[in-house]
């Protein structure tokens, strides 16, 4: 099958980025990898790639797709040739282009290494026999164990684009595969390292890494579930944690988010204060709901039921967790 693509070539000697266009032939089953392969032997052997397992569990070959993060070995090219799409491949966003279709890894594993990726004994007495962990603590970080470190969803976050030293959705689904991890005894200084002004508070939300992760990872997830370790630990002077504060508060008193508290409770009184302007400018527009009749579910009741029951089942969790792993026996 004949395929064409077009791919972004960057020169560091000279700084001079273009686009080259490939028509290549190959076997109809072929891989994004496979084209470049063909590309790189038989017509520019100065093309620049990684690649190593070629079976999507290394990650080396990350790189972007029509301005979409993925793994070059898992991207079949047949779809494109049938429908007479010419792709353009470029190096992943986020990170420094080293040449071609080659980032620098430098930056993400500075967010890795930061993030505390190893279990904390907190200066506890090792026990002497083996720690044994149940099924069920396992699958509560077998999704954020898959991570292979490819960088695709950092390629695509947008709080990464906007603040470099965020420390992103890879950094921090790996540090929820520790957070919740039972052995783990880094408490409240490990979620000191995540709950700062580059830390899970962070995240927009956009779920672009969730979309783009090619090993089911879900990133945002991930963050979510250390955030909600750092809410439960107390740790509620962030705006992000004052944010998540307010939902849980408001729903609970009103069944809906009440916006008029929303400001106010997340930025603080002064910070309040500067944004009148812009409230009067929405109140204006209709779009500033009345305090003083705010809405209520039909249903409140049933509303505070559930945020009841789900407060006992997160106690529950809580006593769990804090219960640690079961050392092993003679049997």
């Amino acid at each position: 099958m004949e395929f064409t693509i077009k791919i972004e070539r960057y020169n560091p000697e000279t700084e001079d980025s273009h686009i080259e266009r490939f028509t290549v032939d190959a076997p109809e089953t072929a891989t994004l990898l496979d084209v470049l392969d063909v590309i790189k032997d038989d017509i520019d052997g100065s093309l620049t790639y990684r690649k190593s397992c070629r079976m999507a569990v290394c990650g080396s070959c990350g790189m972007r797709m029509d301005g979409a993060a993925v793994l070059a070995c898992k991207a079949p090219m047949a779809p494109y040739a049938e429908s007479g799409e010419i792709p353009v491949i470029s190096p992943m966003g986020n990170l420094p282009v080293v040449k071609d279709l080659v980032v620098d890894m430098a930056p993400f594993w500075e967010k890795f290494r930061a993030i505390k990726p190893y279990l904390d004994d907190g200066d506890a007495e090792v026990p002497v026999k083996e720690w044994r962990v149940q099924q069920e603590e396992l699958d509560r970080i077998m999704k954020e164990a898959l991570c292979i470190q490819c960088g695709c969803c950092v390629s695509e976050c947008n709080s990464m684009q906007a603040d470099p030293d965020f420390l992103g959705p890879a950094a921090l689904a790996k540090a929820a595969r520790f957070v919740y991890d039972v052995r783990d005894r880094g408490g409240k200084e490990r979620l000191e390292l995540y709950n700062g002004a580059h830390g899970v508070w962070d995240c927009t939300r956009c779920y672009f890494c969730q979309e783009r992760c090619p090993k089911g990872v879900d990133p945002r997830d991930a963050i979510a579930k250390v955030g909600a370790k750092i809410y439960d630990a107390g740790m509620q002077s962030d705006k992000g944690a004052r944010h998540a504060k307010v939902f849980v508060k408001s729903t609970y008193q009103s069944g809906y988010l009440l916006e008029t508290q929303l400001v106010p409770e997340t930025i603080g009184p002064i910070g309040a204060i500067k944004e009148i302007p812009f409230a009067l400018k929405m109140a204006k527009a209709g779009k500033v709901p009345n305090p003083l009749k705010p809405h209520k579910a039909k249903k409140l009741d049933e509303v505070k039921r559930l945020n009841k029951l789900i407060a006992e089942q997160e106690k529950q969790q809580r006593e769990a967790a804090a219960a640690g792993p079961s050392a092993g026996d003679d049997e």
